[in-house]
């Protein structure tokens, strides 16, 4: 952020950034409200992907034609699992923003670092050395993540705000929507992890076998389609071109500080567009995930720099011995 008063070199990545979380945003609400139309959520998948593909498909074919890798059957392979993991994460985040609300699945995102971790852990791509502390940076702020969900999640208290009144018929209805809301929390944790399994085009088949009605297949000039065109052009390819600008003009770090902000893009237009209530638990709960969110990235990036360090050490005296050399035979 100190880069900010140094011209253009961090504002427009800045301002990039924030537009791209505010894409993100925007489309948990925009999700959430084509679902209280009664759109299908598979149905909004698949359409979604299928106009984000026919959009994107030209920039790989054309832009990045030089860096395609050669079709093997490992990399069909390698491609069918990031669609398998990527769609399912897709679908899980849908089913718990119709079971929660938008503000609880923007929350619960800022898990994917901390599952990374775990996963990458688990198939042995990182390692825990307990006396540094970048180490213990990662493993303190993977257990504050995981906290703070199961916060916001389990604990709602006290609201600091709300947009409606409570009636007699919510006071009824309100055990029943605690249990959606920890039903909510529990997919939406699901899709972090396959998120996380998506870093390390079975979308349509889900749906075709989930969704057999035909005439939920049909496209109506209704919320639905609003949805799916911003789902498509805002939320995917808008945002994939924002980010990849900002990750070459500021640096992935720089980029991933943003993560957290989409919470309180969230909140606010849940609370315009959907009336939402935000309650003490979910900011807690969110504060901590986001502790844990910066201290895993500040682990890992202090791991990068030692790294870069060592490497860096090792290599100075390689090129420091032909210049003695040198001057010995001058000597001579």
């Amino acid at each position: 952020m100190a880069g900010l008063g140094n011209g253009n070199g961090k504002l427009l990545p800045f301002v990039g950034m924030m537009a791209a979380m505010l894409t993100q945003s925007g489309s948990m609400v925009v999700i959430k409200v084509a679902m209280i139309d009664d759109i299908n959520k598979y149905v909004m998948v698949v359409y979604s992907f299928a106009l984000s593909t026919i959009l994107l498909l030209p920039f790989a074919l054309f832009l990045h034609r030089s860096e395609r890798p050669p079709l093997t059957f490992s990399a069909l392979c390698s491609f069918f699992l990031l669609a398998f993991f990527g769609s399912s994460g897709t679908i899980m985040a849908y089913v718990g923003i119709e079971l929660s609300s938008p503000t609880l699945a923007s929350a619960l995102l800022n898990l994917v670092p901390a599952f990374t971790f775990i996963l990458a852990l688990i198939f042995r791509m990182e390692e825990v050395r307990w006396r540094n502390s970048s180490s213990q940076a990662k493993v303190l702020g993977t257990i504050a993540s995981i906290a703070g969900a199961f916060v916001v999640i389990l604990y709602k208290g006290p609201l600091i705000f709300k947009t409606h009144s409570t009636n007699f018929s919510n006071q009824i209805l309100q055990f029943s929507t605690q249990i959606n809301w920890i039903l909510g929390g529990i997919f939406c944790i699901a899709d972090s992890i396959f998120t996380s399994m998506w870093y390390i085009y079975q979308c349509g088949v889900f749906a075709l076998i989930a969704v057999r009605d035909p005439t939920e297949w049909k496209l109506n000039l209704d919320i639905g389609l609003i949805g799916i065109l911003y789902q498509a052009i805002v939320a995917t390819m808008i945002r994939y071109l924002l980010c990849t600008w900002c990750v070459l003009k500021a640096g992935p770090l720089f980029c991933s500080m943003f993560k957290p902000v989409a919470i309180i893009f969230t909140a606010f237009m849940g609370a315009i567009f959907l009336s939402d209530d935000f309650s003490l638990g979910s900011l807690i709960g969110a504060v901590i995930i986001v502790v844990g969110f910066y201290a895993v990235l500040w682990g890992k990036s202090k791991e990068e720099s030692e790294i870069a360090i060592g490497v860096e050490n090792l290599e100075s005296p390689c090129h420091n011995v032909p210049l003695l050399q040198d001057r010995n035979r001058l000597n001579l």
